[in-house]
């Protein structure tokens, strides 16, 4: 059973993000988790004639928070046609990050879906900047991130996984996206973005050969595109032209999304795509193994 983190702030992105994580798995038996972490209250005076005041006002938060979390498990309940779906609910006072982390490894996460902007207006605790905090601080589990006003039309018949051909790829690292494509009888579109023009060097055609071994049995075709003003805006405009609705990126050191994500261009891919982004994260395989994995790899004439 496919295990799926849902963060939410109640906003309508959050609850859109649940709508499409719910559409997308439609088919499989899987149990959501709804999350909502909210700050603890913090009071300018620290007499002790107001702690009895605080806690009151920490419970009735709480109280608020379950309720909601309650209302839309219900609400889900009522609309979903998979029995096999089921719902937990999670409210949690502390840090967005630590909770989700820890949440992550206690239940054996396999996905976390969140929407890349929160309510606005007032002071929530899921706002765009934790989307990409989520990104950077999450490492061993992807993220699927919906943009606001995304509708899900019908399950992604084509993935568009954008890469430069210079980080090495385990299987293992690519588990989500093979899994993805398979349960959706899902195309890979292989997309390189150019940094500039060449060929591919030793190294890059090694991983390309990785890359291809890996899809096997999985329809996939390969495209070269070159960089224009950005890679954000490069893929937008592959992604447009062949009407595709899911972009996958692995993240590592370097690498396009971690670039994104550390710099102000982030708002452009992120904040204002017009299609969902799948993050998958390193896992940190050593040089050592990479290595030996390369030689034993060109024994089977891979190159």
């Amino acid at each position: 059973m496919k295990k799926i983190l849902l963060p939410t702030d109640f906003s309508e992105n959050s609850w859109n993000a649940i709508d499409y994580a719910t559409e997308l798995f439609k088919n499989e038996a899987c149990t959501f988790y709804l999350l909502n972490v909210y700050n603890k209250i913090i009071y300018e005076s620290v007499h002790l004639s107001d702690i009895s005041s605080e806690r009151n006002i920490e419970n009735t938060v709480k109280a608020n928070v379950v309720n909601n979390l309650e209302h839309l498990k219900t609400s889900l309940l009522y609309t979903s046609l998979n029995q096999k779906h089921q719902f937990e609910t999670i409210a949690a006072l502390g840090s967005l990050i630590d909770v989700t982390e820890n949440i992550v490894k206690s239940e054996k996460i396999d996905l976390i879906v969140m929407g890349t902007k929160g309510a606005t207006g007032t002071k929530e605790v899921f706002m765009g900047s934790n989307t990409v905090r989520i990104i950077n601080a999450i490492k061993k589990c992807p993220v699927l991130a919906i943009p606001d006003g995304f509708t899900f039309i019908n399950t992604p018949k084509e993935i568009t996984f954008a890469t430069d051909f210079t980080h090495f790829y385990s299987k293992e690292e690519l588990q989500p996206l093979l899994d993805l494509a398979t349960s959706f009888n899902a195309a890979i579109r292989i997309v390189h973005v150019q940094q500039e023009e060449g060929t591919l060097t030793e190294e890059q055609k090694f991983n390309l050969g990785m890359l291809q071994k890996y899809f096997k049995g999985i329809t996939y075709y390969q495209h070269t595109l070159t960089k224009s003003d950005s890679v954000s805006k490069s893929l937008k405009i592959f992604t447009e032209k062949l009407d595709i609705y899911l972009l996958a990126m692995l993240n590592y050191s370097h690498s396009f999304i971690d670039k994104l994500t550390r710099e102000p261009v982030i708002k452009t891919i992120a904040f204002h795509t017009q299609i969902p982004l799948l993050i998958i994260p390193e896992l940190g395989m050593s040089a050592a193994f990479s290595k030996t994995v390369k030689q034993d790899s060109k024994l089977e004439g891979i190159r």
